[in-house]
């Protein structure tokens, strides 16, 4: 298997060949209306199986389907913007020096225009991006273990969004504007997502050693945690709100403990959660 400076060259000249410009790739129609049409296909909206999801109509579920991909995009494009801060903090380091600085450039170039893409969405339709409700708090790091920590979010927020990406792309029932945005948003995170696995795979092995029993056990309980606080962003009170909902915060304690949502998440999680644990970052499965 190729290492991350071995890859780097190949993901390079793949960026190249496939560079769009994010302002002449999407032809944006003037309005949207919630509730024309599909935004999101049913068996992906947060509440599908549920209860309260059985006892809407047709209309109401289309709403909800377009604040639930304004939601989708919202969460995606929250945990790109730490990503390029990130990157282009740890670009031209000694141990990113080479071909992995020139692919971090491509990066954090399409990154960035993923960011551009989900904000005028966003803003163009429904006139606000979901704000973020993670609460990030200080903490001491073993050795190396901000690094691992830092790929480890960037691997979670890029394989769950490629799910959705992959499931919706050529979905012929959901807008076509969204299933573009999908596409091209799942070109370039295919190549995002082969160097990180590479990457984060190393730099795990190659700091593993230096950690206590403790400090691992500790780290294996924050990146559950991490998971689990990324799918409490997929259960929006204000999403059910804006679709027309009753007790938003309710619905999404129900969904949260649904037995059908639940086995949603695994089944979204299970690529991710088999890195980590092939990898040695988890050693058991985390409850979802």
């Amino acid at each position: 298997m190729a290492t991350a400076a071995e890859l780097a060259p190949r993901l390079s000249e793949a960026s190249v060949k496939k560079l769009w410009d994010v302002y002449s790739a999407f032809d944006w129609p003037e309005s949207l209306d919630p509730e024309a049409e599909w935004y999101m296909q049913p068996d992906l909206i947060s509440i599908h199986g549920t209860d309260v999801w059985n006892g809407l109509d047709e209309k109401q579920r289309k709403k909800l389907s377009f604040y639930e991909i304004v939601n989708l995009f919202s969460f995606v494009l929250y945990g790109e913007r730490p990503l390029v801060e990130g990157l282009m903090n740890r670009t031209y380091r000694k141990a990113t020096l080479g071909p992995i600085t020139d692919y971090l450039h491509h990066f954090i170039d399409e990154e960035n225009k993923h960011m551009i893409m989900f904000g005028e969405f966003c803003n163009r339709y429904a006139g606000k991006i979901y704000p973020e409700k993670k609460l990030v708090l200080p903490r001491e790091y073993a050795k190396g273990e901000e690094d691992v920590s830092f790929f480890c979010k960037v691997m979670i927020v890029e394989e769950l969004g490629d799910f959705y990406n992959v499931e919706m792309m050529s979905n012929r029932d959901i807008n076509p504007l969204v299933a573009k945005i999908n596409k091209v948003h799942h070109v370039d995170e295919a190549r995002h997502l082969a160097f990180g696995r590479e990457y984060l795979a190393e730099l795990f092995h190659q700091y593993r050693d230096a950690w206590s029993e403790k400090e691992m056990e500790a780290f294996q309980s924050w990146l559950a945690n991490y998971l689990n606080s990324c799918w409490g962003d997929f259960y929006n009170p204000a999403v059910y709100k804006d679709a027309g909902l009753e007790d938003g915060y309710g619905i999404r304690k129900m969904a949260l403990a649904d037995p059908t949502c639940r086995a949603f998440r695994e089944r979204v999680s299970k690529k991710v959660v088999d890195y980590f644990l092939d990898v040695g970052l988890l050693d058991e499965a985390p409850a979802l």
